[in-house]
């Protein structure tokens, strides 16, 4: 009882809120247009009926607020990815660390905030991507993530809903058949509500030991688990003959990271998953891998699969669905068809029958090579559309190397601000040394291979947005080339007798390279907003180290899969410690978590000053027509400024956080690293207004109408590609 005291008092310490007076509001008796659920709709359509603001009067738009959120560290680091509600003419956010805000959504008041208490800082493990809310007949709950929790906080005094979960909270680690306290799991996305059950899905480490990915529903009065479905399939379920018998007990990842989608007529929620893990590696999974890489289409009370469609079997470069799929009525031949659509990393549309799983225009499977990778099985086959073309360019070539600077030396880094990695090489003579052969080719541990059109898409979490009006999706999209390498570790059963090496560290390497790689690099440099781990030994002793390591801290998540002999292994090595004492055996003694590889980026390929090294775009916006299965157009999206002021053509940029559709014409989205918020005519893709932003808008901007007046709002948190960081949301209204 003493424990449950202490939650209650730490949680009214922390959330600094009064009960908000509806009629101060003037709530009650307003034309209020609302953006109540995440990107729109559960169908994810991105799309507002608002029309206020038009293509004939966007560029008269003016800031009328700006709320500053809070909790900026100064360093760049922090990022905002989230894409707000509105409910009531109430705003509802979160932060740089993801303390949950209510703001007047006329003037950017704050009303009331609300903090988890959680040390949560930049990276993957420190996002928030959206909320939830529901209604409880009473003052509404906002149901949203942050770290390994759910939470339900009252939506009028931001303060716990301590009946619901464990004390308010839910924790995602557990019921997921294997031990909580040696897992990690995160949600970064929201999921989605049907009647009084919330359906969640979460993300995941994705190297060896990482906890799966199964999908739950929990009772929304009080947080009790409803149904779960194995994403990993175990004996007796469909799908648990496309892995090695034993594989449930010990794969992770087939995680649903990216979202969700509902169709509320038919109780259908449909879900993608990302790959297994590890994600560039599986002799360890060998077989299709269902059902990981798939949309799934589940009865929403119960969690039965209705159908499901693989993109990717036994995926070996990471190519996650990246986006919950749009819900969307088309008419194709004359014959209306309501279907769902779902865009790819890899830079395609697929669009299936809603209810069946049919394909709506045509996909087949093409063979690909197999993997020279040892104990390697490579899927000989990949489904493709054969109709809709794809929005990225599929290959980088020798033709589509950047000639605007033709002498300037490549770089091979996770941001434009590495220049110590500047080659003496130029791009085309480091271009000629890659093996860049498309999508679905393995990785080799001879030659370094060029993933294009990139680790982050084609389409990224943003997702895509669709016109009801038109049956036409528009999505954003990236090309920009990232380069790696496979690399096979000794055999740890051979180590002790390698006397050239010292087995422990060598051994912590390896370990480093399939926990820790992705984040912190293959070269210890780290990346735009996670820091290198060079001269550790400086900062941190062995204990403080295994510590950090276990337990996590700020951005980096907990790694309770790590056993204690692999961290004392990778303390070693990462100290550089000569002292750090191992029996043999304990890292002898291989288990099916022990990869032979780990698959190292080097980062992306730019030249010198920063720019790709691809000739452009790099970043493009995009209208396809689902009713014929055609690209309408395609237009750059973002700049570089200095470049176009030397008389370049517009060459569009990276660009993360999605679009959002008007009845207005219009297509709103931030996104770029060139820090702008634009408008496009949506039936042209002409660029019509932008306007600065005080740090990059990585997120999906939402739109309203209040009293007659419709409003426009972004979160501008900038801090990735090397941008700086920022804590605001800026709303925008016709002057």
């Amino acid at each position: 009882m003493k424990q449950i005291n202490l939650f209650l008092v730490f949680i009214l310490l922390f959330s600094c809120s009064k009960k908000i007076d509806r009629k101060e509001l003037n709530i009650l008796n307003q034309n209020s247009e609302k953006w109540n659920e995440y990107l729109g709709d559960k169908a994810r359509t991105h799309y507002s009926s608002l029309n206020q603001i038009n293509k004939f009067n966007v560029k008269t738009l003016i800031k009328v607020w700006e709320y500053k959120s809070g909790d900026l560290n100064g360093k760049n680091t922090t990022q905002i990815q989230c894409s707000p509600i509105v409910i009531d003419s109430i705003l509802y956010g979160t932060n740089p660390v993801t303390k949950l805000f209510a703001v007047n959504a006329k003037t950017g008041k704050e009303l009331w905030k609300f903090d988890h208490g959680q040390d949560v800082g930049p990276g993957w493990w420190g996002v928030n991507r959206g909320l939830i809310y529901w209604d409880d007949k009473a003052d509404g709950r906002i149901i949203y993530t942050s770290g390994s929790y759910i939470y339900a906080v009252d939506a009028l005094t931001g303060k716990i809903e301590n009946t619901f979960g464990e004390n308010g909270k839910i924790d995602l680690r557990k019921n997921l058949g294997r031990p909580f306290e040696s897992l990690s799991v995160v949600a970064n996305t929201p999921g989605v509500i049907y009647k009084n059950i919330l359906i969640q899905g979460t993300r995941v480490h994705e190297g060896p030991g990482a906890s799966p990915g199964h999908i739950r529903a929990y009772d929304l009065v009080t947080g009790s688990l409803v149904w779960r479905f194995n994403t990993i399939p175990q004996p007796g379920e469909y799908g648990y003959d496309t892995w090695p018998k034993d594989a449930y007990k010990y794969v992770g990842g087939a995680n649903s990271w990216a979202g969700m989608t509902l169709d509320e007529e038919t109780g259908i929620v449909y879900i993608p998953t990302g790959s297994a893990s590890y994600d560039f590696w599986g002799g360890n999974r060998k077989g299709e891998n269902l059902f990981a890489n798939s949309l799934i289409a589940l009865d929403a009370s119960i969690g039965k699969r209705l159908w499901h469609f693989q993109f990717v079997h036994h995926d070996l470069w990471d190519r996650d669905l990246p986006a919950p799929p749009n819900l969307v009525n088309i008419k194709k031949d004359g014959k209306l068809i309501k279907a769902v659509a779902q865009v790819t990393k890899s830079g395609h549309v697929f669009v299936f029958d809603r209810k069946n799983g049919n394909h709506v225009f045509p996909v087949k499977e093409f063979p690909f090579p197999k993997s020279e990778l040892e104990d390697e099985e490579s899927w000989p086959t990949q489904p493709l559309p054969t109709k809709i073309p794809p929005f990225a360019r599929q290959e980088f070539t020798k033709d589509m190397i950047n000639d605007m600077f033709p002498n300037s030396k490549a770089l091979l880094a996770w941001t434009p601000n590495q220049k110590e990695k500047v080659s003496d090489k130029t791009i085309k003579e480091v271009w000629e040394t890659l093996n860049s052969q498309g999508q679905f080719h393995p990785h080799s541990e001879t030659k370094r291979s060029i993933t294009f059109p990139g680790l982050d898409g084609g389409a990224e979490w943003g997702g895509a947005a669709f016109d009801p009006n038109t049956g036409w999706l528009y999505v954003n999209s990236n090309e920009m080339a990232w380069v790696s390498i496979a690399n096979k570790y000794d055999n740890p059963k051979e180590w002790e007798w390698q006397l050239k090496k010292d087995p422990i560290k060598s051994y912590g390497k390896s370990i480093y390279s399939q926990q820790c790689s992705r984040c912190h690099g293959a070269g210890l440099d780290g990346m735009s907003n996670i820091p290198g781990l060079k001269n550790l030994k400086n900062k941190f002793n062995k204990l403080e180290l295994s510590a950090i390591i276990k337990k996590g801290k700020g951005s980096m998540m907990p790694m309770p899969q790590v056993s204690e002999s692999q961290i004392k292994a990778m303390t070693s090595y990462l100290l550089d410690d000569d002292t750090i004492d191992l029996d043999l055996n304990s890292y002898r003694e291989l288990d099916p978590n022990i990869v032979p590889y780990s698959i190292d980026y080097f980062g992306r390929f730019m030249d010198e000053n920063g720019y790709p090294a691809v000739k452009p775009p790099w970043g493009t916006l995009n209208a396809i027509d689902l009713n014929k299965g055609e690209i309408v157009w395609q237009v750059p999206l973002g700049e570089y400024e200095e470049l176009t002021n030397q008389g370049f053509a517009k060459t569009g940029t990276e660009n993360y956080g999605g679009p959002i559709l008007t009845d207005g014409g219009l297509i709103f989205i931030g996104a770029t690293n060139d820090e702008y918020f634009r408008a496009f005519d949506k039936k042209t893709g002409q660029e019509i207004w932008k306007v600065k932003l005080p740090a990059g808008g990585y997120a999906t901007p939402i739109t309203y109408q209040i009293e007659g007046k419709q409003y426009v709002v972004i979160a501008c948190g900038g801090g990735k590609m090397g941008t700086k960081s920022g804590d605001s949301y800026i709303a925008f209204a016709l002057n």
